[in-house]
């Protein structure tokens, strides 16, 4: 990635950051400074065994992307390619604070090739995610911002054949 677009996403973050924490933001814009974004192509990062896209910050907004979990968790769905046969495993821990692992809620399709997930964030703040599969790894660092109230939508539950990766599951 060259220097200029490194330049532009941290400015971007930070004018991100700001107004979020004006709106109400759980997170103050000092905290998105501490936050080491991974750098990557636009919203993918790969290696040999697996790839993932993902948005350069996960901003859970009134009327955006994403979900309120039972226990007050902010999720969104995720797309992940497994290059190797395996189930995929999520784990997430918070790098700038205390907080309970990052889940996933997984229905497997096959062992192998795209896998939809739900990447399910306990609090906002700077999170490190590693996915696992076949015994290897591609771990990122994202920024995740929640604005006033966050989305209005609610998840409903594990539906039968999902699985909770990493984290604990979900408050019934």
């Amino acid at each position: 990635m060259k220097p200029q677009s490194l330049s532009a996403i941290f400015a971007l973050s930070m004018a991100v950051s700001a107004a979020s924490a004006a709106a109400g933001n759980q997170l103050p814009p000092e905290e998105a400074v501490k936050c080491h974004v991974s750098p990557s192509k636009p919203g993918y990062f790969e290696n040999e065994s697996l790839g993932v896209t993902v948005p350069e910050l996960f901003v859970f907004r009134p009327d955006g992307p994403g979900f309120i979990d039972a226990d007050g968790a902010l999720g969104m769905k995720v797309g992940w390619q497994r290059k190797k046969k395996g189930h995929l495993e999520i784990s997430g821990r918070r790098l700038d604070a205390s907080a309970p692992p990052a889940r996933a809620y997984i229905y497997d399709y096959g062992d192998s090739g795209f896998q939809p997930i739900y990447l399910v964030f306990p609090t906002p703040g700077c999170w490190e995610i590693t996915g696992t599969v076949a015994g290897d790894r591609l771990t990122f660092v994202t920024l995740v911002e929640k604005v006033a109230e966050g989305p209005s939508g609610r998840f409903e539950g594990l539906k039968p054949g999902w699985r909770v990766s990493g984290g604990v599951a979900q408050p019934k």
